[in-house]
């Protein structure tokens, strides 16, 4: 997975998979969006992405096989003894 730290955020490189279409939940109108890419190396991943909220937009430009750089932060949380680990993003361009 072609993964760089650069001053406190992750960015992932790789050509987008799929793009879902926004979805909300909760009474205040909470939004995502979820973006897949496959990474581009020997042993390919593909990797959910998800963008909240205004975000949501930025997927808006983009389509399924273009080459992208995702900035992303990773959330980590637990619920009922279990931990889960996500991967949020907050920027998007051509690669």
């Amino acid at each position: 997975m072609n993964t760089q730290k650069k001053q406190n955020n992750m960015q992932i490189e790789g050509l987008i998979h799929l793009i879902g279409e926004t979805e909300t939940f909760g009474a205040k109108g909470f939004q995502k969006r979820q973006l897949v890419i496959e990474t581009q190396e020997q042993y390919k991943q593909t990797i959910p992405i998800d963008f909240v909220q205004e975000k949501t937009g930025l997927l808006d430009f983009f389509s399924v096989g273009q080459s992208v750089k995702v900035s992303i932060n990773v959330r980590g949380n637990e619920n009922a003894g279990r931990y889960y680990v996500s991967l949020s993003g907050w920027k998007i361009e051509q690669a």
